[in-house]
């Protein structure tokens, strides 16, 4: 969507009483022959180019609603046109590092020495990955006067967690940056895109509710009033995107572990990491000491010498039918998408856990959520009594939608980018506007001096 000045105005007329020639029985046939023609174009053209259609189609339904995500036996994705469109149709523009003074420090550290390679791995790799992929993406344009959407990449949680930045100097350099953004003034950040990978969510940035709280912010948690007054996510303008499973594990050939049969699998159910003082780990930390053939809590080492690869973490984790996912720190547990991968059926034990794709996705056909408050000896015995050819359906479900945990370009038949794409898409506004735009009768945006907006110049003060 490019600069409102550049538009022009969008029409509603009706017929005019104009006479209108008698239609003949040559011009309904022609019409009828037009309108065939155009169907089997646009079938052409939107199997030739769209990156989420696909011409086998058999799949199984996980919504109960109207709008349903279905993947193929091929594995392609489709996305229901309700609330969507039939094809992605969408332009952002991505920031360069460079571009704006302070944008750098947010991605690289004081020292410029951070690299995205060192930022990419863990759970936290999503603020990497899909800066990376939108610099590859078929949707990136590099005009902002065109663009639906802006980007804005930074790395604060690997820059924090590596002594890049402190939180302070994370505050100003944000501060600084969002001040030499004259498209995040003129819509008041109602257009621009953040990711924050962490269960922290926004508040990493402290001053979240002062200058982005009309924006658009993808994350993996969606709940932090357990630690915060307020909640940095909004179900109705936030996304929330799947966690950061290894690489090893989301190849369609997994190199890392592949899944056992349930007749081999060792343990009803497991959980896997550390206690953290938690009530909900403490308890199933206790219950595996008494029921030690049911559940597998083991004491495992996350640092030391005595560390635990990957390889033996998910060996340990595919060896149960059912994956507890407790919270921990903050309610989203990256073990829920882990468990799809090891095809174990996840346990959500974190009563305010948030899930990607909801609009879509269907949650209790691929996972069970139980109260937090009754994890004891009857969650095993409710466990114990699913049959297996349930939770065999349960699984199947889970990996014909398990893709979209994966962070493949939108180019691939079914990834997690394809359904943020989507979800980018809902987001888009053909008008921008905010406390601070105005707009005069030959559609010039000016600001509150009357200056057109083409004259804004940075720094430009903020809310």
């Amino acid at each position: 969507m490019g600069s409102l000045t550049n538009k022009q105005p969008r029409i509603f007329s009706g017929h005019h009483g104009n006479a209108l020639a008698p239609c003949t029985r040559t011009h309904q046939i022609g019409a009828l022959f037009l309108v065939v023609i155009t169907f089997f174009l646009t079938r052409l053209f939107h199997q030739s180019f769209s990156p989420c259609t696909a011409t086998s189609f058999g799949s199984t339904d996980l919504s109960s609603g109207r709008s349903l995500v279905r993947i193929s036996d091929a594995g392609y994705l489709f996305w229901p046109n309700r609330g969507y469109g039939s094809v992605l149709s969408l332009k952002i523009y991505v920031y360069e590092e460079t571009e704006i003074d302070g944008l750098k420090e947010l991605m690289r550290g004081r020292d410029g020495k951070i690299s995205a390679d060192a930022c990419v791995k863990g759970q936290w790799g999503t603020q990497v990955k899909i800066h990376k992929l939108l610099l590859k993406s078929g949707f990136r344009t590099k005009k902002k006067e065109e663009a639906d959407l802006f980007f804005v990449p930074t790395y604060v949680k690997c820059v924090r967690m590596t002594g890049g930045l402190n939180d302070k100097e994370i505050n100003q350099t944000f501060v600084k940056v969002l001040s030499q953004m004259p498209y995040f003034r003129r819509s008041g950040g109602r257009d621009h895109v953040f990711v924050f990978p962490s269960g922290a969510g926004a508040h990493l940035f402290r001053s979240w509710a002062t200058f982005i709280n009309r924006s658009i912010i993808l994350s993996p948690e969606g709940d932090r009033t357990d630690k915060k007054d307020i909640t940095a996510f909004n179900t109705w303008k936030d996304i929330i995107i799947p966690g950061n499973v290894e690489d090893g594990m989301t190849v369609r050939r997994p190199t890392t572990v592949k899944p056992l049969p349930l007749s081999k699998r060792k343990y009803l159910a497991n959980y896997l990491g550390r206690a953290q003082g938690k009530a909900g780990r403490l308890k199933l930390i206790e219950m595996s000491e008494k029921f030690p053939d049911k559940l597998e809590c083991p004491d495992l080492k996350f640092s030391g010498p005595d560390k635990l690869g990957r390889a033996e973490y998910f060996e340990h984790l595919r060896n149960a039918k059912f994956c507890l996912a407790p919270r921990g720190e903050s309610s989203w547990t990256l073990r829920f998408y882990e468990s799809f991968f090891v095809e174990c059926v996840p346990v959500i034990l974190s009563d305010q856990a948030e899930f990607p794709f909801q609009n879509v996705i269907d949650y209790s056909q691929i996972s069970i959520k139980w109260p937090s408050s009754r994890i004891g000896p009857e969650l095993l015995n409710y466990l114990e009594s699913i049959p297996d050819r349930d939770i065999e359906r349960m699984i199947a479900n889970g990996r014909r939608i398990r893709c979209l945990w994966v962070y493949g370009p939108e180019s691939q038949p079914c990834s997690t980018m394809q359904g943020i794409m989507w979800e980018l898409q809902r987001k888009v506004r053909q008008f921008h506007q905010s406390h601070e735009t105005f707009w005069l009768h030959n559609q010039t945006i000016v600001n509150r001096n009357l200056v057109e907006f083409s004259k804004w110049e940075p720094p430009m003060p903020l809310p």
